[in-house]
Order: C-alpha cells, then structure tokens, then sequence
C-alpha cells in the first residue's frame, strides 16, 4: 500500500508561477537582445523554456502533467496502423467520391444556371 504524501498548494503555486515568470523572463531577453545575434536570442528563450519547465516539473501539476504525457505515449504505441495497401485504397477510395462529388454538383450547378436564365427569359 502506497503512502498519500501530502502536497502543499501553495508551494506548486508559487513553484508555477515562477516558472511562468521564467518563461515571462526569457520572452523579454528574447525581445529585449534585438540587436544581439539570433542565435544568442534564441539561446536565450530555449534556456528559459527548459529552466521554467524543470521548475514546472518539481511541482505536482507538473509531475501529473508528466505522468500524463508518458501514459498517452505508451497509448500511441498501441494503436494499430492501417498498411500501406489499405491506406492507397482508402484514398482511392476518397479521391473518387471527391471527383463524382464535384461531377454532380457541376451538373446541378448548371442545370440550375440553365433554369434561372430559362425563367428569366435569357437564353445563353
């Protein structure tokens, strides 16, 4: 039986929001090093992402939101892709239902124009 270990709200609050002003912090260096090189700028901004996520992470939203992420991996691993013959002759399938589609609503099209200009009294 495993221990509920208590959490503290306010501490993953405040673990949050510092990492959002991390984030907040390299988004202004970003902007702020417009005349440094890009690389620099954007060495900037990635070192802020990484640090504000590794802060987010400690906390237990951001330990959720992990656990979460791992186990919609493992179910993407599990879905059974369709073969390479069944995805050709499902879009066959959908590029003939496209092409008969737009046939008839060009046939119906004209037929209306037909009829609109026949009851107008112009012919053309």
């Amino acid at each position: 039986m495993a221990l509920a270990v208590q959490t503290n709200p306010t501490a993953d609050k405040i673990k949050l929001t510092l990492a959002g002003l991390i984030v907040l912090a390299g988004m202004v260096g970003f902007y702020y090093l417009s005349t440094s090189p890009l690389v620099v700028r954007l060495a900037v901004l990635l070192v802020a992402v990484v640090l504000g996520g590794v802060v987010g992470w400690t906390s237990e939203p951001g330990k959720r939101f992990f656990a979460y992420t791992q186990d919609a991996i493992g179910e993407t691993k599990k879905v059974v892709w369709p073969s390479r013959k069944e995805t050709v002759q499902t879009t066959g399938i959908v590029v003939a239902f496209v092409i008969v589609m737009a046939l008839f609503l060009w046939i119906v099209d004209a037929s209306l124009v037909w009829l609109v200009k026949a009851l107008v009294g112009r012919e053309g």
